[in-house]
């Protein structure tokens, strides 16, 4: 394992200026403000956050770019804004207004020479490729895009290794199989790739308890993506992060 200190990110689903949270992209409850549930996460110890606007549009655009502007005010951890971004115009529109990176998805697979002129215009810092995967019954993991509804027909190693060729800063790597089933990360493709690749890959996807994030962590994760785990308050990520200092995992613990 890494000497490197490892990072906890909790992910904010947002739709149209607020905080969401659902069961399989169904039933979704307002969860609040994100300006003030940003706040909370950083007074806890988080290290980064995640915004998903997952009601991308041309028309939800403005909205997400206002909560971006009242986000960077309020914070001093870096976080990014995922969902929707399809041309260097969007990537740049939201760095300017204050995000620290963008999360690339689907645009990645479609077009992923943005990958690549992202990387070279803004820096590979701030480019984030999020990779759906799902396990196929030969046993490779297939690529999903449109919020995991279309198969890319991609594998996921070899598009991986694509993506951290072309620059990209991280993978943010999410198990469809595991998502929402609070069974902990699929360590066999987080691990495998987290060993291999020359980028830090964010395991996503299962994590129900600290101990699931001290198993992606001892299987090589560089850092983990959770949400219901700490919107519910079952766990506060300040606590978390002693529990895992405990056990010998390196995390900040300086907030």
């Amino acid at each position: 394992m890494s000497d490197l200190l490892k990072r906890i990110i909790p992910c904010l689903d947002v739709d149209r200026g607020r905080v969401v949270k659902g069961v399989n992209f169904q039933n979704m409850r307002d969860m609040g403000d994100p300006v003030e549930l940003a706040r909370r996460y950083e007074d806890e110890g988080a290290d980064e956050l995640v915004f998903l606007d997952i009601s991308a549009s041309a028309e939800a655009r403005p909205t997400a770019l206002a909560m971006v502007r009242k986000v960077s005010k309020a914070l001093s951890i870096p976080f990014t804004l995922g969902g929707g971004l399809r041309t260097m115009d969007d990537i740049f529109a939201f760095l300017e207004a204050g995000a620290d990176k963008v999360c690339l998805n689907t645009t990645a697979v479609k077009q992923p020479e943005v990958i690549t002129a992202g990387a070279d215009q803004f820096g590979s810092q701030c480019i984030v490729v999020a990779v759906d995967v799902k396990r196929r019954e030969d046993g490779s993991f297939g690529v999903f895009t449109h919020g995991g509804r279309n198969d890319s027909g991609k594998e996921a190693r070899s598009w991986v290794r694509e993506v951290a060729d072309r620059g990209a800063g991280e993978i943010l790597l999410t198990s469809m199989d595991r998502d929402g089933t609070g069974i902990g990360y699929d360590m066999e493709i987080t691990g495998e790739l987290s060993r291999t690749m020359p980028v830090p890959v964010i395991a996503s996807g299962g994590a129900r308890n600290p101990q699931d994030l001290m198993d992606a962590f001892n299987g090589g994760a560089d850092a983990v993506l959770a949400a219901t785990m700490f919107h519910s308050g079952e766990f506060h990520v300040g606590k978390t992060k002693e529990w895992l200092a405990e056990r010998g995992i390196p995390v900040r613990l300086d907030f």
